[in-house]
């Protein structure tokens, strides 16, 4: 047996040299699961002369594929043949290929969640429903969790209980039509239709099974009903299925993640061979006390207990605040002392429950200067320059794609009015055609003879395009060219107008790299582009290598690691959430007892939990109790940190192992300094909203906000509290805020 082996521990030795049969490889947090996984392959392809042609390894995200390609091919010659890839791509992978068997052309388009809602929003228009009781973000979660659970607008409209249940059957039944109409699936629909092309074609599901004799999936916990289906559909012939998961980090329920599908793994696949790795190589023995002790509360799980030997580490500290601005503070002052005395801003992460927390530690960065990321921030593809770009390139790739053609129609401004748009879609849909085929043919269009000239340039605008014999990145630039998009930027204030630039020459490079890297014998296609461009996750473009504080919610955490944690805003009512709490659901505290395990395992050698005895929200200041969670703590974490022993008020504001170490000297004054708590909490003097009687600026004002920035004041109503203002920011678009919390300034 090659040395290669032999870093491996028993239990991971084990899992990789168990081969065939269903495997459930229960993998604690930090347990060296990627490590198996490469392992398992080398070892079936040099050991088990197994042809990497016939292995398939499925991960959850971007980065960890290409993380395992990438070890793979350091370990074997071949690698590179292992079909190593996410679900969706995957799925899209046999889709391209055998697709018209369901009735659709293989150059489909893909949508995502904004061009789900663009569809569903004309969808209510045109079957005439109020926009205010049938609202587009519901809708396309009501569509997502029945295709999640495989039903189809029929099995809704059999189930449904109510004459609004009968409506969003019908709203879900048309949304699929228009799709098939736009040859476009959303990211439910790769899946689903995935499955159905192996349930309806026995030829094509033979020859898939026949190709993956050896399959391995990551993060099993997180998959969903539809998921679950494909893998078995895959595995039934060999029966070689390896997954590996935690269902301790089972944290995506509400994106309809089934964790029975790991806990009764053994039931769906007699036979099955379980082993826990259960050894961490990433948390201090501290921290590792910490998340087992939560998560020991938690009926529904997999016994498993981490355990390491890098040492017990500094313990564990949890402080309570009397703000949330004041934990916010003394964060990022700590953070900045740190880095001043030699570490570095990637090192620490700040872990929260819900965006909306992000805001005050985004103020008290730029307040102390501390460069931050923030992490499931505006995706860079999701910005509007990026998506007008990308809508025209998916008309050239798919003139059936009528959410890309409105969207681009009159982009930059071509005198095509809505009205004009309106009268072709409806001739679309009354003659069976895109709206691309409607502005190909608009002379025959009644009622649009004023604007023919203008959709005939357009319409051989698009016609050059597509036929064009370039690489994407010169498409674009052609695209860029023709339309003369850059002029549309020219509305925009300079700074803000400069990054749009910057954003498009950035999305001009992402081009070119693609075709430069593409490593197929065929070139890239557009259609490969736009493929690539629809599956790329937020969390996977995060730069290892920028020196930023970490600003993330505890789900996007997940799969991550950081020196130093801080797991803020542990209160009930926040984490776990009121919602939770209120439910009546055991299952529900157990998914957010989870998220908690999730934030604790992130830290390596230094974690911080802390929580406010207030805390603003929706402009009103609310008074939680410390978290159920936090009591679950293994009790000297509780004892050293007062927590819980009111009579004895803490005079210091201590960070357990960093006390007295560089850089952390007690919240960023001078080396040994201490900071000295209030004696007395003065809440109702501290929160009391203030109305003042008059504001310096009125609608049609510019004003700047701290985080915000600047914008214009469209609207504000004098309530009884505070007056209520409703700012459109240049970059950050409406939002409505009470005046004293806002602290507009008139610019």
């Amino acid at each position: 047996m090659q040395d290669k082996y032999a870093m491996l521990n028993n239990e991971q030795r084990e899992a990789v040299f168990h081969t065939e049969g269903p495997l459930l490889i229960l993998a604690g947090a930090g347990a060296g699961k990627t490590r198996v996984l490469t392992h398992r392959i080398a070892y079936l392809i040099e050991e088990m002369n197994v042809p990497p042609y016939n292995i398939m390894a499925i991960t959850f995200t971007n980065k960890a594929a290409q993380e395992m390609k990438d070890r793979v091919l350091q370990m074997v010659d071949f690698g590179d043949s292992v079909w190593v890839s996410t679900f969706h791509s995957s799925c899209v992978r046999i889709l391209r290929r055998h697709i018209d068997f369901l009735g659709y052309d293989t150059d489909f388009s893909i949508y995502d969640t904004d061009d789900q809602k663009t569809l569903l929003k004309h969808v209510i228009k045109d079957m005439d429903l109020d926009p205010k009781v049938y609202k587009e973000k519901i809708l396309a979660g009501y569509i997502s969790a029945a295709k999640n659970e495989m039903l189809e607008p029929e099995d809704k409209r059999r189930e449904a209980a109510s004459y609004r249940d009968r409506v969003h059957a019908d709203i879900y039944e048309e949304y699929q039509k228009r799709m098939k109409a736009n040859n476009a699936l959303d990211f439910d629909d790769l899946l689903i239709l995935t499955v159905k092309l192996l349930r309806e074609n026995k030829e094509v599901l033979r020859y898939y099974q026949n190709r993956f004799r050896y399959i391995m999936v990551d993060e099993y916990q997180d998959t969903n009903h539809v998921q679950f289906e494909l893998v078995r559909l895959l595995a039934e012939s060999h029966k070689n299925l390896c997954v590996v998961g935690d269902d301790d980090q089972s944290i995506y329920r509400f994106r309809g993640a089934d964790i029975r599908n790991i806990l009764e793994f053994e039931e769906h696949f007699p036979g099955t061979k379980v082993i826990k790795l259960e050894q961490n190589y990433r948390s201090t023995t501290h921290i590792l006390d910490a998340a087992n002790a939560v998560i020991h509360h938690n009926a529904n799980r997999k016994d498993k207990h981490l355990w390491s030997e890098l040492g017990e580490g500094d313990t564990v500290d949890f402080h309570e605040y009397l703000t949330g601005s004041e934990e916010a503070e003394e964060v990022v002052r700590k953070v900045r002392r740190a880095v001043m005395n030699g570490e570095n801003y990637r090192d620490f992460a700040v872990l929260y429950r819900t965006n909306a927390q992000s805001r005050a530690f985004e103020e008290k960065c730029i307040s102390y200067n501390v460069p931050y990321r923030l992490v499931g921030g505006v995706n860079f593809y999701q910005r509007q320059e990026i998506k007008d770009l990308i809508a025209y390139l998916k008309t050239i790739a798919n003139g059936r794609d009528d959410i890309a053609t409105q969207r681009i129609i009159n982009v930059p401004k071509r005198g095509i009015g809505q009205t004009t748009i309106d009268k072709l879609l409806a001739y679309g849909m009354a003659h069976d055609m895109s709206l691309m085929d409607v502005i190909n043919h608009a002379s025959s269009v009644p009622g649009v003879e004023r604007a023919v000239s203008k959709l005939q340039v357009f319409s051989h605008m698009i016609g050059e395009l597509k036929h064009a014999e370039m690489d994407i990145d010169e498409l674009l630039k052609a695209v860029i060219e023709k339309t003369g998009y850059l002029m549309t930027l020219e509305d925009f204030e300079q700074e803000k107008a400069e990054q749009k630039r910057e954003n498009i020459d950035e999305l001009i490079s992402k081009a070119k790299d693609f075709t430069d890297s593409w490593e197929e014998e065929m070139p890239p296609t557009l259609t490969d582009f736009l493929e690539e461009v629809a599956l790329i996750a937020d969390v996977d473009s995060m730069d290892a290598d920028e020196d930023r504080l970490i600003l993330m919610t505890l789900h996007s955490s997940k799969g991550l690691e950081f020196p130093t944690v801080f797991l803020c805003g542990m209160e009930d009512g926040l984490f776990p959430s009121y919602m939770s709490i209120d439910s009546g659901d055991p299952m529900d505290i157990e998914e957010e007892r989870r998220l908690c395990y999730v934030g604790i395992t992130r830290a390596m050698r230094h974690l911080y939990i802390s929580a406010a005895k207030s805390r603003m929200v929706r402009g009103e200041t609310m008074f939680n109790t410390v978290s159920r969670f936090v009591k679950e703590l293994p009790e000297e974490i509780r004892e050293a940190s007062g927590a819980f022993a009111p009579k004895k008020p803490k005079t210091q504001y201590s960070f357990g192992g960093y006390e007295g170490s560089p850089g952390f000297d007690g919240g960023g004054y001078g080396s040994g300094e201490t900071r000295k708590a209030p004696a007395k909490a003065t809440f109702g003097k501290t929160f009391e909203i203030k109305k003042d009687s008059s504001l310096e600026y009125g609608i049609g004002d510019r004003v700047r906000h701290i985080k915000f920035g600047d914008g214009t004041v469209l609207d504000i109503v004098d309530g009884k509290k505070d007056f209520e203002v409703t700012v459109d920011f240049d970059t950050a678009g409406e939002k409505r805020m009470f005046a004293s919390f806002a602290k507009l300034k008139k610019i």
